[in-house]
């Protein structure tokens, strides 16, 4: 019992300092905290997953096995257990244990309580039925299920939960693994974004901090893995290849259409998406199977949405707040897009705003994924409307396959 005591205080001490909530002090923090968080015995978890069974296990990462599990009192849990073996994990493990425990948000899976009994090591989650996004959307025959409404509706929610973490939370954080293995979609396909083992707290009065590079390839923005400059603006382009891989139903970090002959590199999803921007036939990028469903003015919307997010420059990406807004906004009133970043390369600056440092306060950090050349891979989960307004004609023109483009991708 004493360690399990000393495993929750050390997940409470993140909120027990600095706080700008005014008139809290710590024994306020500490009460509130063991009222969101509740220990469950080993033994009630290892009875609600069998004992851990093989049959139970929804996925394993870098901490360890998630296990389906269902409870005494019918409520269904997902379990994730820190592996014996793996540190990393273990950093992983706890880093998300105390980002979570105070964060409560419809679009942000939650966290129920742990367990911490000897060696064992346990998180407890709310149960997501539908798992993934990315099992929908890439790997089954399922994909019809994902038709245009619910895809926007996941769109809207993933930047409202992000929008959440980055300005409304107890602390500002950053999540840096956005991604659609790390979208869990619940029985009313309530997006839910999870698996914050890599994510941090960010100062409030810095644009930035330098910090080893660590997340998935084809979601990174430029110049945090070039420079290790990180800020929420990260966050934002992983956003931004997202919301194209759900207009596009193609995924980025697969995605090898040919040979950018300027740059003498595989074109990824943005190029495509920009370029075909660029020539009035972003239609084009859209999945075949949203033909019948499509609103063509959301569509050509979060097409914008989603260029203007990956763009190059960091400083000409809009916060969360704006892509929330403008989200609900008609695409000929959203600014134009410059050009996508490129992974790996340093970033583009076509302008820089006037006021703002790119060398402002900076702190180091360590992390458990931590190479340029090391990226999380874990996984745990038509025609356009004639009635367009003119302003997205260009962008809703019949849908046609780009001969290039729709070519089956490469697994």
């Amino acid at each position: 019992m004493n360690k399990s005591k000393n495993f929750f205080h050390n997940l409470i001490k993140p909120f027990k300092s600095n706080s700008d909530k005014g008139g809290q002090n710590d024994e306020d923090l500490e009460k509130m905290a063991q009222q969101e968080q509740k220990h469950f015995p080993f033994e009630i978890l290892a009875a609600a997953t069998r004992d851990f069974h093989p049959h139970h296990k929804l996925g394993e990462g870098g901490f360890g096995p998630v296990y389906r599990g269902k409870l005494d009192d019918g409520r269904e849990v997902a379990v994730k257990k820190l592996s014996h073996s793996s540190n990393q994990g273990k950093k992983e493990f706890e880093n998300e244990a105390k980002l979570l425990a105070r964060v409560q948000h419809r679009n942000i899976v939650n966290l129920w309580g742990y367990c911490a009994h000897g060696m064992e090591k346990l998180l407890v989650y709310e149960y997501v039925t539908n798992e993934s996004l990315d099992k929908l959307l890439f790997k089954s025959n399922r994909k019809e299920v994902l038709d245009w409404k619910r895809r926007y509706e996941i769109i809207s929610g993933i930047a409202r939960g992000l929008l959440y973490l980055h300005e409304d939370s107890y602390k500002r954080i950053i999540h840096r693994d956005i991604k659609a293995s790390n979208i869990l979609l619940d029985d009313k396909w309530v997006p839910k974004i999870a698996d914050f083992g890599m994510a941090r707290l960010f100062p409030e009065d810095q644009t930035h901090v330098n910090t080893r590079v660590a997340g998935t390839k084809g979601y990174m923005a430029p110049e945090y893995i070039r420079h290790g400059h990180l800020s929420v603006k990260a966050d934002v382009f992983s956003f931004g290849v997202l919301v194209l891989e759900l207009i596009s139903g193609q995924k980025n970090s697969s995605f090898n259409l040919k040979v950018d002959a300027e740059n003498l590199r595989p074109e990824s999803l943005p190029d495509w998406a920009y370029k075909l921007y660029k020539k009035g036939r972003g239609m084009e990028i859209m999945d075949p199977a949203l033909a019948l469903s499509a609103v063509p003015e959301q569509v050509a919307t979060c097409i914008k949405v989603g260029l203007l997010c990956t763009q190059s420059d960091p400083q000409l990406r809009p916060d969360m707040r704006r892509v929330v807004i403008l989200l609900s906004k008609k695409p000929d009133t959203l600014e134009e897009p410059t050009r996508p970043g490129i992974a790996g390369n340093r970033y583009r600056t076509s302008r820089r705003l006037p006021g703002v440092s790119s060398t402002a306060g900076t702190s180091s950090d360590s992390d458990s994924r931590a190479s340029e050349s090391t990226f999380n891979t874990n996984t745990a989960t038509a025609s356009a409307s004639a009635s367009a307004s003119a302003s997205t004609s260009a962008l809703a023109r019949p849908l046609r396959s780009d001969p290039r483009g729709k070519r089956p991708m490469r697994s």
